[in-house]
């Protein structure tokens, strides 16, 4: 707050002792500007991990309950274990967002000028741990379903899909804890093509599906696992916000090509996959219906956060506008995890 002009020598001043102690000085040390202040930012400080908390909520009652509520009514067989199914498919996209996007920030944050040479600590060997762990739990999942050994588990289709990528996550989080990181690029491009042909065992052309699988998974692992990255940097470069503007700035470019992969490698799928007839009556229309409110959510968002950003010369709007995008983008993902444990709709088409 501005404070008043300074008092003339001459002017006689109360005495101190004449203000009511129960009233404070405005725009003094004690003031009632400096006491909003304070609460305020004590309020901001309990609103975000309240906000947090409850979107972690959500998308853990979105990942038990989802394929449930989205095939209700439709006449599709019930997915065994579905609900935990979708709870691992989710840990394991985090996993990859999360790697793929500490290797990719690092590109962004090199060039940007007068940055601190600060850095945030790495997640991604946990992440990737817990991302081959919940591989793994897909394969004792299967063989439970299957009535069938773990070593016969392993000889299935999936089974050897799912050991293929449980193994890359665990050479990626060993690349990551080496001297060269960016060695885990190879198992992670391993993980992406097994899940790929694991996400596609249909009769029609799964070859073109899972070439779109590649492409859009690497697309949103991008962006989302940058997008988290580039968020904690830029809070931690919070003193410095030239810096952090100029890094939203360098993200916020690469990511409209990654939207723009997204929306193609998307459309694409949709259209060969999901049949004109059961848009609204599948639990996979449903549910990429969902997934496309969510992402014209994230996209109102990732044009408001770039509009304030070449508007202000202060970051803190932008930053503010790109975390609510990465709620809401974390949200997609559990949603693009339903997708995959969904029935295929080809089944309840009238379409020949």
């Amino acid at each position: 707050m501005f404070s008043g002009p300074p008092a003339d020598p001459a002017t006689p001043t109360m005495p101190t002792s004449s203000v009511p102690s129960a009233v404070p000085l405005v725009g003094g040390t004690g003031g009632i500007s400096e006491g909003a202040s304070a609460a305020a930012s004590a309020s901001r400080s309990w609103t975000a991990p309240l906000l947090l908390g409850a979107a972690g909520v959500l998308a853990l009652l979105i990942a038990l309950f989802g394929p449930g509520l989205m095939a209700r009514g439709t006449g599709e067989l019930r997915i065994p274990g579905a609900g935990l199914t979708t709870v691992l498919r989710t840990v394991l996209f985090a996993a990859l967002a999360l790697h793929l996007g500490e290797l990719l920030a690092p590109q962004l944050i090199r060039p940007v000028r007068g940055r601190p040479r600060t850095a945030v600590r790495s997640w991604v060997v946990l992440a990737s741990l817990a991302g081959a762990a919940a591989a793994a739990g897909q394969i004792v999942r299967l063989a439970a379903v299957s009535d069938l050994g773990i070593t016969e588990t392993y000889g299935t289709r999936e089974g050897g899909l799912l050991l293929l990528i449980a193994n890359g996550l665990v050479v990626a989080a060993l690349c990551a804890a080496s001297r060269r990181p960016a060695l885990a690029l190879a198992p992670l491009a391993v993980v992406i093509g097994a899940e790929a042909l694991r996400a596609h065992p249909e009769a029609y052309s799964p070859e073109f599906g899972a070439a779109l699988t590649v492409v859009h998974l690497t697309a949103a692992s991008l962006w989302t696992g940058g997008l988290l990255y580039v968020l904690r940097t830029m809070w931690l470069w919070r003193g410095s916000p030239v810096a952090a503007r100029a890094l939203l700035g360098r993200y916020a470019r690469l990511a409209i090509w990654l939207y723009v992969a997204l929306a193609a490698t998307g459309t694409a799928s949709a259209l060969r996959r999901l049949p004109l007839d059961v848009v609204f009556t599948s639990a996979y229309g449903r549910t990429l219906l969902l997934k496309l409110a969510l992402m014209a959510v994230v996209s109102v968002l990732a044009l408001a956060a770039r509009r304030r950003m070449l508007r202000d010369t202060d970051p803190s709007v932008a930053h503010r506008l790109a975390r609510r995008e990465q709620v809401v983008l974390g949200l997609v993902v559990v949603v693009s995890a339903v997708l995959t444990v969904v029935p295929d709709p080809h089944w309840i088409s009238l379409r020949p």
